[in-house]
């Protein structure tokens, strides 16, 4: 009787955890993200994919999608499915778009198809480098909002990006010298040109950076051979010293004996 109990047990636990488990493996809300960049040049063509996987599970029944972007030339698609088969596709034109989206007649899966060109830049910063927004998707439900995608990229023309590098190129060389004021300084007003657009003149002044960086650490490895030549060379004094000290007092030694 006690073993039947005790398998009635064990059986009844079994089938918690079993519960268990698969509430813990449950399809919950999810997005990914396919095709962002890190960087664009100024104008060349962005696409991007969004996908959003179960978008009623765990959240209101009804919501409304809404994308925003910085991009140009703007194409939104969002296409819902049920089943991998297509439901709905609808296209917007601009730089918001704003979506229903009802659990009675949507699907289990809506994606995002965005298409653009990367805007122009309006405040160029060093560090941290300037970012446009590419997309932004956020989920409304009355009076709430949430944001739950939000991708950015680097943004940059031929001009900028050279002179990004060529500062980029200074830090490493003062980097490398153990840090020189003189380079520091012309590094410091490289940046700042950077910043008010003067790319040019930015360049020049980091490659002039780099250049004082690298005369400086020349300097030091010269400095550091001539004090290594300058010990070995009184070393060598010292050794010949005591060698002559030893080699007269060992003449001494023998004259004394005659």
């Amino acid at each position: 009787m006690n073993s039947i109990r005790s398998s009635r047990g064990t059986v009844v636990l079994l089938c918690v955890v079993g519960l268990l488990a698969v509430a813990g493996t449950a399809s919950a809300f999810s997005v990914s993200a396919e095709g962002v960049p890190e960087e664009t040049a100024v104008g060349s063509e962005v696409s991007v994919t969004y996908t959003i996987d179960d978008p009623f599970t765990g959240t209101s029944n009804q919501w409304t999608l809404r994308g925003r972007t910085e991009l140009r030339d703007v194409s939104w698609t969002v296409t819902v499915l049920r089943a991998g088969s297509q439901v709905d596709q609808t296209t917007y034109g601009g730089q918001n778009f704003s979506r229903a989206l009802d659990i009675d007649n949507n699907g289990d899966e809506v994606r995002v198809q965005l298409t653009g060109t990367a805007p122009e830049v309006t405040n160029y910063t060093y560090e941290p480098p300037q970012q446009y927004t590419v997309a932004e998707l956020t989920r409304v439900s009355g009076n709430n909002e949430e944001t739950f995608q939000n991708s950015t990229a680097h943004h940059y023309t031929k001009e900028s990006r050279e002179a990004r590098q060529a500062i980029d190129s200074a830090q490493r060389a003062i980097d490398n010298a153990g840090g020189n004021q003189e380079a520091e300084n012309l590094l410091e007003s490289a940046v700042s040109s950077y910043e008010n657009d003067n790319f040019e003149n930015a360049r020049n002044l980091a490659e002039d950076a780099e250049s004082a960086a690298q005369q400086a650490e020349q300097s030091q490895q010269t400095t550091k051979t001539l004090l290594l030549a300058g010990g070995g060379l009184v070393a060598l004094l010292v050794l010949l010293g005591v060698g002559y000290v030893l080699y007269t007092k060992s003449q001494g030694d023998d004259y004394s004996k005659l």
